[in-house]
């Protein structure tokens, strides 16, 4: 699989900064995505006391949920872990595990937040933007933004505001667990973007694609 768009891969946070205020204005937030045959999710983990930074890729197929393919890539940490900046940290091992594919996904879910991101450019529309990808931020805990009570059935949702812009919601994937924060990556919208969350769930709180890809990466 191609990359789309490269940048230098910067190691402070002021340049960091210049990079997500220039490629924000990039992001799409309406559905440009045709037939999905392939879902795919993507994480992190570390080694080596945060030395090695291990990436993996998990592609399954759609609306079947069965892993057909996965990659992983290990190298050197490069950046500091500083909130609203962990695409630096992360995605240069993501990418490198994504060439390696031999299936290309027709979306993509993150571990992260895309557009629920204080300056609405999170590591699912860093990583949607450089992949040129549909893709979704699929996060287990809150980062920016305030919401009503979601209600404890399976499928329930709010919207996820900050500054008086809808930013995502806050899903409950399942009945009387802890929801999940959605928000859109690129290519797709947030409606869209719920319901293949949703598709992708089976018995557990977290869509299978992020199941699969923490389990690589982390070496489970």
């Amino acid at each position: 699989m191609k990359i789309a768009l490269s940048h230098p891969w910067v190691k402070t946070v002021a340049e960091a900064k210049v990079i997500q205020e220039q490629l924000k204005t990039q992001v799409i937030t309406q559905d440009c995505l045709g037939t999905v045959n392939y879902v795919a999710g993507v994480d992190v983990g570390f080694k080596n006391n945060f030395k090695i930074t291990q990436a993996a890729v998990a592609v399954l197929s759609f609306p079947q949920l069965e892993l057909v393919e996965h990659e992983i890539a290990q190298i050197p940490t490069t950046f500091p872990y500083v909130p609203g900046y962990l695409s630096f940290r992360e995605i240069p091992a993501i990418v490198q595990a994504v060439t390696k594919l031999q299936i290309n996904p027709d979306l993509i879910l993150c571990d992260g937040q895309g557009l629920a991101h204080p300056r609405r450019f999170g590591l699912a529309c860093h990583l949607g933007i450089l992949l040129d990808l549909p893709t979704i931020g699929v996060a287990k805990s809150l980062l920016i933004g305030k919401h009503e009570p979601v209600s404890t059935e399976k499928g329930s949702w709010t919207a996820l505001v900050d500054r008086e812009e809808t930013i995502g919601t806050v899903l409950r994937s399942r009945t009387n667990v802890k929801p999940i924060y959605i928000s859109i990556g690129h290519k797709i919208s947030l409606e869209t973007a719920v319901n293949y969350v949703m598709k992708c769930v089976t018995k557990y709180r977290l869509p299978e694609t992020t199941r699969w890809a923490d389990k690589l990466a982390s070496d489970k």
